[in-house]
């Protein structure tokens, strides 16, 4: 069985929100010919998307091409809006929240979901996040690796995740026993990288790192000790640059553990002195494209925190999702049965019968 925690979906058809709310910066969706749309901001094209973005039949006859059992379906980290008025975010949200459950609803052995929820204010996104689990059935939300005050972050106007202020959404998630999912998202430093991809290829990496930097120094993972929170593309460049973290976190404690005096690498694997592995206190996903890296990620999480996922159906992501897994000789079967599937249902809080 393979399950993937990673995919992104929107609904076929899509209001100009711009129009709606009075003021630009929505996306919108242009269907300028049969199984194509432009994901368009404003005159801008953001991105192509073919059918299988929005449909399931097709997204299920591709899944099936390639053994996948389950999606979990997240929206598009565009579609966050975390800039936009609290109000407006909160009917965005409802309306891809009911979407989704809808298709969960439609096919619910093929697809679980994901919330979106408006973060530029927490106490509605807590409300929104119970809505979509207690009423319509989804297993927790995915956010970015940070929130924006405006729609041009700068410095003091963006809040990181071990801002204050968003304790009510973790504490919301522990109560619910609600998975959170950390997409990155408005890369930093985008206004640098105008050229060749360059956001998606260092600012996404960095963007992730510092989500779950600011988690484990800003005390989150201590504060909500049931949160379960995993972090896109195998938790981005935090995994590569660990020994630099941990050497300022003993070396500049001034600096580094202002607020949580435990070393970060107590949150990674451990093993005792009878061999067992204590896996590590957050998730991350196996979309790393590189044997030698998930080898990494495996000896730094252990298979228990690690979950399949593609970033299906996007380019960057595994055209073939598990194929890495699956090529690894030193695997064993069941460690195989872990990241494909049973990370996923753990994480999620998926009984064995779902």
């Amino acid at each position: 069985m393979k399950i993937d925690l990673h995919t992104h979906i929107l609904p076929h058809d899509w209001p100009d929100l711009d129009a709606q709310y009075g003021y630009s910066g929505f996306v919108r969706l242009d269907h300028y010919q049969p199984c194509c749309a432009r994901m368009m901001i404003g005159d801008r094209v953001f991105r192509e998307i073919t059918d299988n973005v929005w449909d399931p039949k097709r997204r299920i006859e591709e899944c099936d091409r390639t053994g996948v059992s389950m999606q979990v379906l997240s929206t598009v980290p565009v579609m966050f809006s975390y800039w936009a008025k609290p109000t407006d975010a909160l009917d965005l949200s409802r309306r891809l929240n009911d979407h989704m459950a809808e298709v969960v609803r439609d096919h619910p052995t093929r697809f679980a979901g994901l919330a979106t929820i408006p973060l530029q204010d927490p106490e509605l996104a807590a409300c929104e996040l119970e809505r979509s689990v207690r009423e319509l059935g989804l297993r927790g939300a995915q956010i970015g690796t940070h929130v924006d005050a405006n729609e041009h972050c700068h410095g003091a106007d963006c809040r990181n995740l071990d801002d204050s202020s968003l304790n009510v959404v973790w504490s919301a998630a522990a109560e619910l026993g609600a998975a959170i999912f950390v997409h990155p998202w408005d890369m930093i430093g985008k206004e640098r990288m105008p050229k060749y991809w360059l956001p998606w290829l260092v600012g996404m990496p960095a963007e992730t790192s510092l989500a779950i930097c600011s988690m484990m120094f800003g005390g989150v993972l201590e504060r909500f000790p049931k949160l379960r929170v995993a972090f896109a593309h195998g938790g981005g460049a935090f995994p590569f640059t660990l020994g630099r973290i941990e050497r300022a976190f003993h070396v500049r404690p001034d600096l580094v553990a202002t607020d949580n005096k435990i070393n970060p690498r107590s949150y990674l694997a451990r093993t005792d002195g009878k061999g067992h592995v204590a896996p590590a206190r957050f998730y991350v996903d196996s979309l790393v494209h590189d044997p030698d890296a998930l080898r990494l990620l495996l000896k730094l999480f252990g298979a228990q925190r690690i979950a399949l996922g593609s970033d299906y159906p996007f380019p960057l992501g595994e055209s073939h999702p598990g194929e890495l897994i699956e090529s690894m000789p030193e695997l064993s079967a069941l460690d195989k049965v872990q990241l494909l599937s049973e990370t996923a249902r753990e994480f999620l809080g998926l009984g064995s019968g779902d």
